[in-house]
């Protein structure tokens, strides 16, 4: 059989190898083998596990007749919403909308999702479709444009080629938040619906609030129309965090106070048991991280290692791969005061005010920078189920409470306080673990 190169497509995928093109410039294979880890994301990342069922309907009513879950009529619309869906793609009809499932942190969302997903799987003749948390799917698509740098229309090849793959992409955390992204994504969406790609996604926003304060933001405008045209969008929201149902605790968050000693030390040497340690630097691609101590299985580094450095998503996907626990510690009080926007001019307008050339900058705080980092850290360890423990000079609650991300930072705080939580990273978790009156689909999202 003739040697054949990893399509960066199955790499998204998780496949193996396949005929489809091979990887062009200097993309080495090593590099493309790496990237498959970091993006064969797991399927299923929810902590209440479900029993196979015949569509997403039949797994919400099962969990509400047999998991002591509660109907929540907003639950109960999405699960609906789904099934539709299910059952036109079961139905090989040609033109299928998606579905777009938001609402705030908490609601059950992503239980749904992967209810839906795992029903593509159990299927009679499966469906082909992915399951992926969004900054997986985006790193995928910027490392796959840059390969295909120099092809004529390259949003368009790369459409046609995931279409050719997958029948279905179930997005979790939809959120748009920087401006490169939010230019590919105005013509993506578009050429992907085009290819007949159908999406089913989750997200805290509406689509018409997706990206809202952002720069070029009519860059982006064709992705909201796209996906207005061509998902269903369902508000899920019935007016309870799910995440916040009592169980038995496991302290993951110290409040350190001043002139005390750290409890950092003996947590690692906890988590270690016994592994060889070391404080050398870590390679992450082209960069090195510096820490306080790792072993094979736990990281431990200070808030100014991971959060104030140029690291970025793909990171820490990285680092979870690698580490099946993360210790931050050193991690100050993130609130502060926002700072007066500024306008922006190019250098050659010198003093003079130029009206076409200025635009109006988000009022950022002084550590917004590195809160955007810590929340997507927060996100890739939730998502992957790779505990977090934090060592942070104010309580929990006070951690985030005054900056631009104020909104984005609700889901980093719901998910950071079900990770004090035992039932956090089980998988399936116990009934047994819940101590509250039983609960409508409790969701990781």
């Amino acid at each position: 059989m003739p040697t054949r190169m990893l399509s960066p497509v199955n790499i998204f995928r998780g496949l193996g190898p396949s005929p489809c093109v091979s990887a062009r410039g200097n993309q080495s294979l090593r590099a493309l083998q790496a990237a498959r880890r970091h993006y064969n994301a797991p399927a299923v990342s929810n902590q209440r596990a479900f029993m196979p069922a015949a569509s997403p309907l039949a797994a919400y009513l099962h969990a509400v007749a047999t998991q002591g879950f509660h109907e929540d009529p907003a639950q109960r619309q999405a699960a609906e919403a789904l099934e539709a869906c299910f059952s036109a793609l079961n139905g090989q009809a040609t033109a299928i909308n998606g579905v777009y499932l938001w609402g705030p942190v908490g609601r059950g969302k992503t239980w749904l999702m992967d209810a839906f997903y795992q029903s593509l799987q159990a299927s009679a003749q499966p469906i082909p479709a992915r399951r992926q948390h969004f900054h997986h799917f985006m790193s995928w698509v910027h490392q796959r444009l840059f390969q295909l740098t120099g092809t004529a229309d390259p949003l368009k090849a790369l459409a046609r080629e995931l279409s050719t793959e997958v029948r279905v992409l179930c997005f979790d955390e939809l959120f748009v938040g920087d401006i490169g992204d939010a230019i590919i994504l105005g013509n993506l969406f578009r050429v992907m619906f085009d290819c007949g790609v159908v999406v089913v996604a989750t997200s805290n926003q509406p689509p018409e609030d997706l990206y809202a304060d952002g720069f070029n933001r009519e860059r982006f405008l064709p992705a909201i129309a796209a996906i207005e045209q061509h998902m269903q969008v369902v508000n899920v929201d019935g007016g309870q965090d799910h995440r916040q149902h009592p169980g038995k605790r496991q302290q993951r968050y110290w409040l350190r106070e001043t002139d005390a000693p750290s409890a950092m030390p003996d947590l690692f040497a906890k988590l270690a048991n016994g592994q060889v340690s070391s404080a050398e630097p870590l390679t992450i691609g082209n960069r090195t991280l510096s820490l306080v101590q790792r072993c094979d299985s736990v990281l431990w580094c200070r808030f100014s290692d991971l959060c104030m450095q140029p690291l970025a998503a793909p990171d820490f996907i990285a680092l979870c791969d690698q580490f099946s626990a993360i210790i931050l510690s050193e991690v100050p009080n993130l609130s502060a005061s926002q700072r007066k926007a500024k306008i922006a001019r190019g250098t050659e307008d010198a003093p003079v005010k130029v009206d076409a050339g200025d635009r109006q900058l988000p009022a950022l705080s002084v550590h917004d920078d590195s809160v955007r980092r810590f929340i997507a850290l927060v996100d890739e360890c939730y998502d992957r189920k790779v505990p977090l423990y934090i060592e942070a000079a104010v309580a929990l609650t006070e951690l985030y409470t005054e900056g631009y991300l104020a909104f984005a930072f609700r889901r980093t705080l719901s998910r950071l306080q079900e990770m004090q939580l035992q039932r956090f990273g089980q998988v399936g978790e116990a009934q047994e673990s819940i101590e509250a009156p039983a609960p409508t689909a409790e969701a990781v999202e």
